[in-house]
């Protein structure tokens, strides 16, 4: 079963490379072919994954402890339910598990959308996909849950496993990871509509209206997994409060408040079309925010109850967040002409004018969150 994992995941990998340049070349060389094959291998991207969780789920339930991700995460006298929730209470399970809510979301973008924008699809699937590549590499060939337990020459099964931390063995462990990864995993879509524009050069605004709609979606799970969050802490924790400023707390906070402000400052862009560099920046944020929180969760950079031990995996996210934002900015800088207001503030007084000082509010909030994450570390 470990190594039919293991191959869905390699197979997901190789699937999700073609779709890029499948995506992109086939629209560069107007090959309607190519585009199309590219979408289908987001379909089996979303198949492989489902299939490589499945089994997770399986060996974990069924206590198969020669793997060693199930060992470490799950026991007999666990209740089967949380059991089910081991998929997310280690490292590479909850790699697993983004790489698959990732994979759901770009099926359902594609399916959606598939006669629509024909011009920024292409690109919208090669960015979801290349974000797909670098979880799956580091599921496939870093950190992967299908790794056995070998000595010697043999592989072992130890007969039973350490089980889950006693704290993470409440009944809010079942729904706040995943309703929290469906909101940062969600982000992935707004930012990659946002990203196809500007490579496109689209001075419309029709795709406006899909990203406020995929990010009001995206703001409801994360605002919902934070209040789960908090209520967890509060009851388990023993911090004697909802919130306790905790790194990794902030890191769930910080794309939040990006989010809410984008989602005041579009409406200006939807109707007035004002603010399109501002939204532009936003969007960008969010997501880098997102990926941000995971990275402070797996790296190790701050002292946290919620991070994992530290690992080999830094290194990777660290060079992703400095490739991907350095290609941000630069694209958002060589792409300032297709962004020019179309009006400006008629007074310092006017509804344009509220939205502006609440989202600087926002904005002002979300960087005072960051600089006290990070000032530990910067000290």
């Amino acid at each position: 079963m470990e190594n039919l994992g293991a191959l869905a995941i390699l197979l997901a990998f190789c699937f999700s490379i073609y779709a890029i340049f499948a995506s992109v070349i086939g629209k560069l060389r107007s090959r309607p072919f190519l585009m199309a094959s590219g979408e289908r291998a987001v379909y089996a991207v979303f198949a492989l994954t489902s299939l490589a969780a499945g089994i997770l789920i399986y060996s974990l339930t069924t206590g198969d402890y020669r793997l060693s991700y199930v060992a470490q995460n799950s026991n007999k006298a666990m209740f089967w339910l949380y059991k089910f929730a081991a998929w997310w209470g280690g490292q590479s399970g909850s790699l697993l598990l983004w790489a698959w809510l990732l994979s759901l979301y770009a099926t359902i973008i594609t399916f959606q959308n598939r006669r629509k924008f024909r011009d920024m699809m292409p690109y919208t699937v090669a960015i979801l996909m290349a974000i797909q590549c670098f979880f799956l590499l580091l599921v496939g060939f870093v950190v992967s849950p299908f790794d056995v337990l070998v000595q010697g020459k043999g592989i072992v099964d130890v007969g039973d496993g350490q089980g889950l931390n006693p704290v993470l063995q409440y009944w809010t462990m079942v729904i706040h990871p995943p309703i929290l990864y469906l909101g940062y995993v969600g982000f992935s879509v707004p930012f990659a509509f946002a990203m196809a524009s500007l490579i496109t050069r689209r001075r419309d605004d029709d795709w406006i209206q899909t990203t406020r709609r995929w990010s009001l979606t995206t703001w409801m799970f994360q605002s919902c997994g934070i209040t789960l969050g908090a209520a967890w802490a509060y009851a388990a924790l023993g911090w004697g409060g909802y919130w306790a400023w905790d790194p990794v707390e902030n890191a769930s906070l910080l794309p939040w408040l990006t989010s809410t402000a984008f989602l005041h400052s579009v409406m200006m862009q939807e109707k007035k079309g004002m603010m399109k560099i501002w939204n532009m920046v936003l969007v960008a944020s969010t997501f880098w925010l997102c990926i941000f929180g995971t990275t402070l969760t797996r790296t190790g950079l701050v002292s946290s109850v919620h991070a994992f031990a530290q690992s080999s995996i830094g290194t990777y996210f660290f060079t992703l967040l400095a490739v991907g934002i350095a290609a941000t900015i630069y694209l958002i800088l060589d792409r300032l002409d297709y962004l020019k207001t179309e009006a400006q503030l008629e007074s310092v007084l006017s509804r344009e004018s509220s939205f502006m000082f609440n989202n600087l509010v926002l904005v002002a909030s979300c960087f005072s969150v960051l600089w006290g994450t990070l000032f530990p570390v910067i000290s």
